[in-house]
């Protein structure tokens, strides 16, 4: 039988260094080890919380900010008396809206039909602004809306997983009225007269932003049709072949982009 011995450990001198230091120098430098890992690890998360703290804060602020919007902001602010829509009309054309009409700051109650009343109702009503435009040629009519809700960010979360999950931004019942100002182009746009229509649920602000359509000349719509599938390649509906759905799409984002910009105003942080 063969048998090795423990290979030499030796110093600086090149002199063997006994056993029983060589343990336990690698004993300190392994403990030392350990420490400083634990260290780092225990100082990463610290910071990751202490992050996480920051940029739930953050959104908070801007959520209660963007609340609070409908008596803060001007009503020219929220609906500019001229909105330019570029590239948002069909096949990337442009688009210009003028504000015809600003109806009283409301509630729900007669501003929205019963279904989509009760659509919202999870959410709360705390106060519903509308204005009413039309485009360059005065051939069209877009009512836009900005609902502002009593939820929390975790209601309106809910509320927009409904609205995508159950489909009901395309249901015809669910659909927003217009106001009709008198003496506007827009005086004959009633309920019958809806050509097409989007609603938005936010998630990051307490808002419901909607919009609808349809002629100017008031007549009525026998087969309205969501902005989404109107703008659709393929798609042969009146409302869709004269653009309708365009106008309800572009106009409703636009105005929900001036609402983000006033959020990051308000609140001093990016929205």
């Amino acid at each position: 039988m063969v048998s090795f011995g423990r290979p030499e450990v030796y110093d600086a001198d090149a002199r063997p260094l006994p056993l029983g230091r060589r343990l336990r120098s690698r004993t300190g430098a392994a403990a030392a080890c350990v420490v400083l890992g634990l260290g780092l690890i225990g100082g990463a998360v610290t910071g990751s919380l202490l992050a996480g703290d920051s940029d739930a804060s953050r959104d908070r602020d801007t959520f209660a900010a963007a609340g609070d919007l409908w008596h803060s902001v001007p009503v020219n602010r929220l609906f500019p008396p001229t909105i330019d829509g570029t590239g948002a009309g069909p096949g990337g054309s442009d688009r210009t809206w003028t504000r015809i009409a600003v109806a009283p700051d409301s509630g729900c109650g007669k501003a929205l039909d019963p279904l989509l009343r009760k659509a919202l109702a999870p959410v709360g009503c705390a106060r519903l602004l509308r204005a009413t435009y039309t485009d360059a040629t005065q051939s069209f009519v877009t009512t836009v809306g900005l609902l502002f809700t009593d939820a929390d960010s975790q209601g309106m979360r809910s509320l927009a997983q409904r609205f995508e999950s159950d489909s009901l931004g395309r249901r015809t019942d669910l659909m927003p009225r217009p106001y009709a100002a008198k003496n506007t182009a827009a005086a004959d746009f009633g309920d019958d007269q809806r050509a097409s229509w989007t609603v938005h649920v936010l998630t990051d602000a307490p808002v419901v932003t909607y919009s609808v359509s349809g002629w100017a000349d008031g007549r009525t719509v026998d087969n309205p049709q969501a902005a989404a599938d109107a703008m659709a390649e393929d798609a042969t509906t009146a409302p869709a072949q004269a653009g309708l759905g365009h106008e309800a799409k572009g106009l409703a984002d636009r105005i929900e982009r001036a609402l983000r910009k006033h959020v990051t105003s308000a609140s001093g942080q990016p929205s």
